[in-house]
């Protein structure tokens, strides 16, 4: 058995009818031949789409290949024996050209009993944002159950949404049954559970290439859709320069934001989870035992539970999401 390293993976690119260009030319990323890119999968465990490492003595393994090979080494102990051989984390890329649809995410329980399924709780780091752009999280009033069907059936369903503007660097968390889409212009980071669950409550009218409509999803929505009116649906945070920032935590992952323009020493010791690192902005690197790799604006990395402690030595000044589960 080979040493483990901290793992970069194949991009899994998606062609998306809300999709543009992005990808390419903000990310650096070459989709090839698809006329967009909607979504990237960088580190991905969901059946019929599962990342194959890309580097290393590793390479060409799926991220499931080197799950069941290296069990809680490369997870945590804790990790593998909750998730067994189901990576629990999802990380995306998603330029949105178009508004996407709105649509809701079931929790762990209704995801399990329908789908065999996780849940969707996720998170979102705006990467960069268009003049104008932007997204729903959440409805602008209380609402029952009742009170939503009467505005849905009456097409009304864009006028109870919280619609807010965004710019880069906001973060918006969507726990399991929250309302939402992302609008036009957005470019965002996504770190979410590992599922493909997604329920669409409407689409704009839109059709495709044969004049279809994609398929709507309104019955099985309605159980899913969490009915709760909050003041406050973006994360609030302050930014700073050479600290450690907290943004996320939740049952499913914690993620912090590292802002450094030296060099810093990551000790995950006492976390007993691997820890993903998402590149915002920059380039850096990544030092681990008498090795190292370099990193770069749009990767994301797989720092496995067995490195307790990794360098990162920016050149310049980098951002970066760091995620775990815990």
């Amino acid at each position: 058995m080979s040493e483990l390293y901290p793992l970069k993976f194949e991009t899994i690119y998606k062609d998306k009818i809300w999709g543009g260009q992005k990808i390419k030319t903000v990310l650096n990323k070459d989709f090839g031949d698809l006329p967009n890119c909607g979504e990237t999968w960088e580190i991905s465990g969901v059946k019929e789409n599962i990342s194959t490492v890309k580097e290393g003595t590793l390479a060409g393994k799926t991220l499931r290949d080197v799950l069941v090979e290296y069990k809680g080494n490369l997870v945590g102990k804790s990790v593998y024996e909750k998730f067994g051989d189901e990576f629990p984390l999802l990380v995306k890329f998603i330029d949105a050209n178009d508004d996407l649809s709105v649509q809701v995410h079931p929790d762990d329980k209704l995801a399990k009993k329908r789908h065999n399924s996780f849940g969707k709780t996720e998170m979102w780091y705006i990467f960069q944002a268009d003049e104008g752009a932007t997204l729903n999280s959440g409805f602008n009033r209380p609402l029952t159950k009742d009170k939503y069907q009467k505005y849905f059936d009456k097409g009304e369903l864009m006028d109870i949404l919280n619609i807010e503007k965004v710019k880069a660097d906001d973060v918006y968390f969507l726990p399991a049954g929250r309302v939402h889409y992302i609008g036009k212009g957005c470019l965002l980071a996504e770190i979410q559970q590992t599922s493909d669950v997604t329920y669409r409550m409407y689409d704009f009218d839109r059709t495709d290439d044969q004049g279809n409509k994609r398929e709507l999803h309104t019955e099985e929505s309605l159980d899913a859709i969490d009915f709760g009116y909050h003041d406050n649906y973006k994360t609030i945070y302050e930014d700073k320069l050479n600290e450690i920032v907290p943004l996320v935590k939740c049952d499913y992952f914690i993620t912090n934001k590292l802002n450094f323009d030296k060099a810093i020493e990551r000790d995950h010791s006492d976390l007993d989870s691997f820890v993903i690192y998402v590149c915002m902005e920059g380039n850096l690197t990544m030092e681990f035992g008498d090795d190292h790799i370099n990193v770069q604006k749009g990767d994301a990395v797989l720092v496995p539970a067995s490195i307790l402690k990794i360098t990162l030595k920016p050149m310049g000044e980098f951002k970066m999401l760091e995620s775990y589960v815990s």
